[in-house]
């Protein structure tokens, strides 16, 4: 043991304490005999225990511990088998003092400490920091490591790894380390070679013209030799199968295609070979647009019914498809091909939540139009009440206070067996509380769940505290069997208690009943008392032929669930078709209040119409048809940074006979989809990607002249979507006039949709930026760079990390050399500046008591022995 200072300069004020003392001595005239040496002593004991307090003194001791920071490789390149987590509990085991100390670090995309450094043991140590595994990135494990060694140690790193990193950099963070004087060890991690063939790129010309001929090109790299089938397909219609012969290495194959027709279309390459051991890197994707004429999409709620829209988009020389909704897109990047989307007569009960989602992301930030033609499957009848496609259209689904719907009462029977646990019972709890919010104070709603017997969640009851209500539906558990009759006819006893104009009971199931009682009779009592019901059945397992049958008896409506997502819509569409107050029969002229750019076929005159649809306009919405009600008829509004048009009639000519015969009507649907349109038919940014690791760097350039060089104050902001339809604005930074750049880190592969828009003042101080320029692509970020087939450079890398620091290259057969190595002594050092200023405090304490208190002499004497 022994002391040390931090500051020597503070012990020059030692001789100073001399003189002082001295001096003290002299001027304690008062006091004399043991009494002033008393006073003397503890004054200078205090001022030199200050001094050494204000130098920074410590003891020290001398040892020899050692500690040990293992940084382990989670990557999907190293496919763990236990056989680091014993490779370290052996090391651990094998250390010759007790008081050597180690910890443990996993490293992925991210570092995480998964054990601090300590002397405990590893018996039953597992991984559990949570990782992300598609990213290797081992220089952040190194720099975590290192900096849980503690200071005076004898310490080291020792990574376990294939060194295949591939964000980071490794040998830079060596080099730090180095500079810090820690050792960093390797111990190689060599996976078998496996039979692998995987897809590196698929590369395509970003843009195309349409008739222009193209090269698709296909790099496969592979670790053996062999036939293969390489499959490549657009928009998922396959355009080529063929048997390729793939050699060790990379192998590039051509095919010739021909540009047809306009818009996005994305490109997909499989590869089979027989004996792949990963199939992970077995797909690519690519993506081009071919530039063309304006695309419509119409979605046709019956086949054949959109032939009016059809001629008047074929008169405007508008190039459209027609599809029915079960034909939708399950991917983003399709909508954003389109300028605009007719939804004509479709029930939201046959459009799924995640198309949905999709419709409404691409009207909102990508500037595609939305056109929605009514009918008695459209709006509130349709059951788009608080549906993604009613927030982008510029009406309401539900009648806010504008006439007198009759009293309801409705109660929902829902199925809460085992089987409807998890998502099932979610969007049952969300179909019951969207039912609740479209239903009024004056209107009674019953919550029964059911298994193998009823039970009432909320009794039949007024509405007059929705919130309450709301909860008690969230908290219906999912358990036990089911029984079907017992619970309609309890439902069925109730409601025909109920004091309502119109009842109604709604019945949820998966299943199937575990009796057969009679349903023909209780359906007509059911009838008598004018209770009608309807059901719905979802999956494959429910009893559909009972279901549709107790529908037909019971003067209702049958629904088959197939994607569960369409459930809330189910249910408000028969919240709205039990009221029969939407659907407004009688003839009137509709009055032009709006739409000023559209006079020149509205002004001479408008013919009858016999019907609609009733709905509530929003606030910002402009409404350019109204009825005498008056209800909105045409309206439109801005969504976003895209626009939405609502015509709440229909265009088949059940009530608008008067209308499809009317010379200016194909102009009227010609001006309302292309009043949709994106305001930008051109795309004046050019927009390239590249990933580094598991960051993207996106750079864009302006090809105008005009706006290179302006003002200056031209801003580029992008907002990109995921697959999973998360969404990120990010803003660049403009590296010379006319190109920007900007980062965007990810942490998943898969298909990434891109809108950029250019900004440019508006002219003078303080005016708000308008855009001037804007373009939609799509991209591609590759799967996983951990199911790459690498050249096998990262041993390599991890001998030149150990030769880079002093450290070694260890084996796995060899735990026990982890701590073999020389521990130089170190000290350990232990502040004791805190006591000191303790002593010197209670010494003065003394020294006042000295001064202040007058004792007897000998008193003095005795107690310091003088």
């Amino acid at each position: 043991m022994g002391i040390q200072v931090e500051h020597l300069r503070v012990l020059l004020l030692l001789p100073l304490l001399l003189i002082y003392i001295g001096w003290l001595w002299i001027s304690l005239h008062r006091l004399q005999g043991p009494r002033k040496k008393a006073v003397v002593a503890l004054r200078s004991i205090m001022l030199i225990l200050l001094v050494f307090a204000l130098a920074g003194t410590q003891l020290f001791t001398k040892t020899n511990q050692r500690s040990v920071v293992f940084a382990i490789d989670r990557s999907e390149s190293v496919k763990e088998d236990r056989k680091e987590l014993a490779w370290i509990q052996e090391a651990v085991k094998a250390r010759t003092s007790e008081k050597d100390q180690a910890g443990v670090v996993s490293a992925a995309l991210q570092a995480s400490i998964e054990k601090p450094v300590d002397a405990r043991n590893l018996d039953g140590f597992q991984f559990t920091a949570e990782a992300n595994p598609q990213f290797s990135n081992l220089a952040s494990g190194l720099q975590l490591a290192a900096g849980l060694l503690p200071k005076g140690n004898s310490g080291r790193v020792i990574v376990m790894s294939d060194g295949e990193e591939n964000v980071g950099d490794l040998l830079s963070q060596g080099k730090l380390l180095r500079d810090r004087g820690i050792q960093v060890d390797v111990v190689p991690l060599v996976g078998k070679e496996r039979k692998d063939a995987a897809i590196e790129t698929v590369r395509i010309p970003d843009k195309l013209y349409q008739a222009e001929a193209y090269t698709v090109q296909v790099v496969i790299r592979s670790t053996t030799t062999g036939p293969a089938q390489l499959r490549v397909f657009e928009d998922n219609r396959e355009m080529t199968v063929q048997l390729v012969q793939l050699n060790k290495g990379e192998n590039v194959f051509a095919l010739q295609s021909l540009a047809k027709e306009p818009g996005f279309h994305r490109y997909r390459a499989e590869v089979y070979l027989e004996g792949d051991e990963q199939s992970a890197n077995n797909t690519q994707y690519g993506f081009s647009k071919v530039q063309g004429p304006p695309k419509v999409l119409i979605v046709e709620g019956t086949a054949g019914s959109s032939q009016n829209v059809e001629s008047a988009l074929q008169a405007a020389m508008i190039p459209f498809e027609t599809i029915v909704p079960e034909l939708l897109s399950n991917e983003l990047i399709t909508y954003t091909g389109y300028e605009s989307i007719i939804l004509n007569n479709v029930a939201a009960t046959q459009i799924p939540q995640l198309q949905m989602d999709m419709i409404e992301q691409a009207v909102r930030d990508y500037s595609i139009g939305l056109v929605m033609l009514g009918g008695d499957n459209s709006y509130g009848l349709g059951g788009y009440f608080k549906t993604p496609i009613e927030r982008a259209l510029p009406v309401y689904m539900d009648l806010r206070g504008k006439r007198e719907i009759p009293s309801l009462g409705i109660v929902l029977v829902i199925d809460k067996s085992g089987s409807m646990s998890g998502e099932k019972m979610k969007l049952a709890q969300e179909a019951a509380s969207r039912t609740v919010d479209l239903l009024r104070e004056k209107d009674t709603i019953g919550v029964l769940g059911f298994d193998s017997s009823p039970n009432w969640y909320v009794e039949p009851q007024k509405l007059t505290d929705k919130k309450g209500i709301i909860q008690k539906i969230n908290a219906i558990p999912a358990d036990g069997g089911t029984e079907i009759y017992t619970a309609v006819e309890e439902a069925y006893s109730k409601l025909s208690k109920v004091e309502a104009q119109r009842k109604h009971i709604i019945l949820l199931t998966d299943g199937q009943s575990a009796t057969n009682q009679s349903y023909a009779a209780l359906t007509e009592n059911m009838q008598k008392e004018q209770i009608t019901m309807s059901t719905v059945a979802i999956g494959t397992d429910a009893d559909q032929s009972l279901l549709s049958q107790l529908a037909e008896l019971a003067k209702g409506r049958y629904y088959a669930a197939v994607d569960q997502s369409t459930i809330p819509a189910i249910f408000s569409r028969e919240a709205v078709l039990i009221s029969r107050t939407y659907v407004v029969n009688q003839p009137f002229v509709p009055v032009v209040t709006g739409g000023a750019d559209w006079r020149s076929f509205m002004g001479q005159g408008l013919p009858v119409l016999n019907g609609y649809i009733a709905t509530t306009p929003k606030e910002a919405a402009e409404v350019v048809l109204a009825s005498s009600e008056p209800d909105p008829v045409l309206a439109r509004w801005q969504y976003g940074s895209g626009r939405s048009v609502a015509w709440t009639s229909d265009v088949t000519g059940a009530w608008s006979a008067n209308w499809v015969t009317w010379p200016a009507f194909p102009q009227m649907l010609a001006s309302m989809v292309k009043w949709t349109f994106p305001q930008f038919q051109s795309s004046p940014i050019e927009l390239q990607t590249h990933l580094t690791g598991n960051e993207l760097s996106l750079e864009a350039s302006s090809g105008n002249p005009e706006w290179i060089g302006g003002s200056g104050e031209e801003e580029l902001r992008a907002i990109v979507t995921d697959e999973s339809l998360s969404t990120q604005e990010i803003s660049f930074t403009s590296t010379a006039p006319g190109n920007y750049s900007a980062q965007l880190p990810v942490d998943k592969s898969g298909v990434y949709v891109a809108k950029t828009e250019l900004l440019a003042s508006g002219g003078g101080e303080g005016a708000e930026k308008r855009v001037i320029g804007s373009s939609t692509t799509g991209f591609v970020i590759p799967y996983s760079p951990e199911y790459r087939i690498t050249e096998g450079q990262g041993l390599s890398k991890l001998q030149q990390l150990a030769e880079l620091t002093g450290g070694r290259m260890l084996s796995l057969e060899h735990p026990e050399e982890a701590f073999a190595f020389a521990s130089a002594p170190q000290k350990r050092f232990t502040p004791i500046s805190v006591y000191l200023l303790m002593a010197a405090l209670a010494l003065l304490l003394l020294d006042i008591a000295a001064r202040r208190l007058s004792l007897p002499p000998g008193l003095w004497a005795r107690a310091f022995n003088w």
